[in-house]
């Protein structure tokens, strides 16, 4: 029995597999064409110039001078009311806050042409759009200026597309073209045809003004149910972005509209209700790993009044934005200079928290050296892509990182995220 069993074996080696090429052949056939769909439509995470927020300004305001009047604004707020925001600083982030509100304020900026303007006659609403063009070209020169910027049109219903098609065009033309960072926000999805149709607004635009192909970009406002769940039952958003071609940057929660179509009441309206909750967790497993990001909603608490109601709207909105940061929204709306304070406030607070034991983790993974937590590559892509976010954000730089991990530095990090920097065993 012995050597039946040996004779066996020795006979299983020198034959190798048993499967010919030609069946390989077959597999790899099978295989490879999903293989490339899943490469198109899953790409990976884009992790790395993510704005921390969009601050969303009536299109009847436009100016180039609007960054730096809400920093100003913001730090106006800050002073006057020190123990309303000193309270929430829990991580040292106060004189980040203050630099990042004298400096750089605003990292990506809307012009509303639609809530936040309303009707106004052609004559009018064409002026607006030509200036704000203007503006924000003039802002796409500015260094310390937002990173991405553009503007919300009308929506695509029957009633105001043709008008917000119209302002999108001049504001391209008041712009001279496409400034860097230009993206246009499509409100009020309710249909996967109607992300087609605004691939085709964007084609007909480029082919009109001499524009070069693909130079326009969109992101796509879930503002209804529909965006949610369609009629026929599927997710709409998961369908919405492969029909997008490439151009959709990124998925914006409409708080209020969305609160309103599923029959909330106005009191309780918030971005923590769980349709809200519901919505945006829809919205994240739709857009995981597309390379499409993520925004977070507003709130309409402003912090203004008397120093209690200040400190009462500001904690609220820190917690708010700490709740969304916590559920993998790095991004959402800013409707008013004082949520500049407790934007940053948050934003600071989060990733500095979380980079002193993502960068241990991480050193001790780049060290192979185990401590209490056994890392995975893809717990290690996630501790970097925290730190990149952290980078990003402004929250900490480089050398405050590697004081806690030595050796890790933007390379390193870009590295993890895409699984080129690779940690032998043993």
């Amino acid at each position: 029995m012995t050597g039946h069993s040996d004779n066996a074996e020795s006979s299983s080696e020198s034959r190798g597999t048993a499967l010919t090429p030609d069946a390989f052949d077959r597999l790899e056939s099978l295989f490879g064409p999903i293989d490339d769909e899943l490469t198109q439509h899953y790409p990976g995470d884009r992790i790395g110039g993510q704005p921390s927020h969009t601050v969303y300004v009536s299109a009847a305001d436009a100016s180039a001078a609007v960054p730096d009047e809400w920093g100003a604004a913001a730090l106006a707020i800050l002073d006057a009311n020190p123990e309303a925001f000193a309270g929430l600083d829990t991580a040292d982030a106060l004189p980040l806050v203050r630099d990042r509100l004298g400096g750089a304020p605003v990292q990506d900026l809307r012009f509303d042409f639609e809530d936040g303007y309303g009707w106004r006659s052609d004559a009018v609403e064409d002026g607006h759009a030509r200036a704000a063009g203007a503006a924000l070209s003039a802002l796409a020169l500015d260094t310390a200026g937002p990173t991405w910027l553009g503007v919300r049109a009308k929506g695509l219903a029957a009633h105001e597309r043709r008008r917000g098609i119209r302002t999108l065009e001049l504001v391209l033309e008041g712009a001279g073209g496409v400034p860097d960072g230009f993206v246009f926000t499509v409100p009020k999805l309710r249909a996967v045809q109607q992300v087609a149709a605004v691939v085709a607004v964007c084609e007909e635009l480029e082919r009109a003004h001499g524009l070069p192909d693909r130079a326009l970009r969109f992101e796509l406002q879930i503002e209804s149910p529909q965006a949610v769940i369609g009629a026929d039952g599927t997710t709409t958003l998961a369908r919405a972005i492969t029909r997008a071609d490439g151009r959709c940057t990124a998925l914006h929660y409409g708080t209020y509209d969305y609160s309103a179509a599923c029959g909330i009441t106005s009191a309780q309206q918030s971005l923590a209700h769980p349709v809200a909750d519901h919505a945006k967790n829809v919205m994240l497993v739709a857009a995981a790993q597309t390379g499409v990001w993520l925004c977070d909603g507003s709130t309409q608490v402003v912090p203004t009044g008397d120093p209690d109601q200040v400190a009462s709207s500001a904690r609220r909105h820190f917690d708010l934005v700490t709740r969304s940061l916590e559920r993998g929204f790095y991004q959402g709306w800013d409707m008013h200079p004082g949520h500049l304070v407790t934007r940053w406030l948050a934003t600071f607070g989060f990733f500095r928290q979380a980079m002193l034991v993502a960068a241990a983790r991480l050193g001790s993974y780049l060290d192979r050296q185990g401590g209490e937590v056994m890392d995975e590559p893809a717990t290690a892509q996630a501790l970097a892509g925290v730190l990149v976010r952290g980078l990003d954000s402004g929250a900490f730089g480089i050398a405050e990182l590697q004081n806690v991990a030595a050796g890790i530095d933007r390379d390193v990090l870009r590295g993890l995220l895409d699984r080129s920097v690779t940690v032998p065993l043993g």
